[in-house]
Order: structure tokens, then sequence, then C-alpha cells
């Protein structure tokens, strides 16, 4: 029998973040999904189960009906458009902020005042033109999905646009944080047919999820 709610969660940070929350809601894996093989997990609820996906395609499982509800970043949000998504709690989770970043020594300021065109390295694609677009800042964007600290080093790129938590990485790699683009946490995010068709079931887990996120805090 399929379970009646599925939630979309990622490994990693924001399972292991979230596994408190889902505790506090009731809500208990049956498997811990970082050592389960398996993508579809039981809870302690008959009528709950998670679905294990990349963080990435979580707004997508959750637009298209595939999960009810999910739990993804801003950061990913943004990227995806949020088309066909309710994002009812800020769960104060996985925080961190999209930052600009650029090589030591590097007149960002300077160049943004001069009108320069900067080459831009990022995997947020869409955030960082919005972003420079708002400025009226021209770029010309470099799509990366990996080691986005190396483009300034070695010449690929002027700046980078990339999510910082401690800026220990930065730091490392002789770059500086020169401007944040937004602050960045997860958010639960629910199906809008799903709310609408399954509202008794769904109502009460977005409600434990904001006392859960509320008590957190």
């Amino acid at each position: 029998m399929t379970a009646a709610l599925s939630i979309a969660l990622s490994k990693g940070r924001i399972f292991d973040e979230t596994a408190p929350l889902l505790a506090r809601a009731g809500i208990v894996p049956s498997e811990n999904p970082e050592t389960s093989r398996k993508l579809m997990i039981g809870t302690n609820r008959p009528d709950m189960q998670l679905i294990i996906v990349r963080a990435s395609d979580t707004p997508t499982y959750v637009q298209h009906g595939a999960a009810d509800l999910g739990i993804a970043g801003r950061d990913v949000l943004y990227e995806h458009g949020g088309d066909g998504l309710y994002q009812p709690v800020d769960l104060g989770i996985a925080t961190c902020r999209m930052m600009v970043a650029v090589r030591k020594g590097f007149d960002y300021a300077g160049a943004v005042q001069r009108g320069a065109r900067l080459r831009v390295a990022t995997k947020y694609v869409r955030t960082a033109r919005e972003h420079f677009a708002q400025k009226g800042v021209h770029i010309d964007l470099i799509r990366l999905y990996g080691s986005m600290e190396l483009a300034p080093i070695v010449g690929l790129a002027d700046a980078i646009v990339d999510l910082v938590s401690s800026g220990g990485t930065l730091k490392a790699n002789n770059l500086v944080a020169v401007e944040e683009v937004m602050p960045v946490s997860a958010r639960l995010i629910v199906n809008q047919a799903s709310l609408k068709m399954k509202r008794a079931l769904i109502h009460p887990v977005i409600e434990a999820f904001k006392a859960a996120a509320g008590g957190r805090r």
C-alpha cells in the first residue's frame, strides 16, 4: 500500500538538520537515508514516506506531484523559480549566504563603478543574472558545477557567485566575499494540488513543522 503523503528530502546537510525537526513533528524514518540504499523510506507513520532525491531536484518532484511536500534551500528554489509551489515555513536550518567573491586585491567596487563587464562563474545562473541586472552591471556568465573558487585563481572569471557558510574555503584560496546576494535557509514546500486534495492530512504536518521550527529558535 502506498503511503498517503510523501516528503522529498536530500541527503547531507539538509537531512541532518531536518531530522530533529521531523522528530519534533512526530515523524521518524524507519531507516537512516545516509546509510540505506533505498530511495523510498517508510516512517513510524503508515500514512507517510520519505523520498530521497538530489537537492536540486526536490522542487521538481514537489512541483509535479511526485512528492506532496519537500524541504529545499532558498538557493535551489530561486533557481527553480518556485512555480506551483507553496512555501509555508522557513525552517531556519541549513543557513548560509549567497555571496559574490573575488580574488584578494581585485578592485570589485571600482570595476562596478567604471561599468566594466565582469566574467562571473557560478552554478546559480538565474540568481547571478538577476542580481547583476538589478545593479546595472553587464556580465558574461560562466556555468560551473564545482570547485568554484578555482575560477578567479586561474583567470577563468573575475568573480564567483556561490554559497558561503564559514568563509574558510574562500580564505584558503585567497578569495574574499565582497557582496551578499541573499541569505539562504531551507524551507518546507508543498504541492498546491496536494494541498487542496489532501488538506486534512497536510495541514497538520505544516503546523507541526511550524511548531518544530519555532521551538528550535
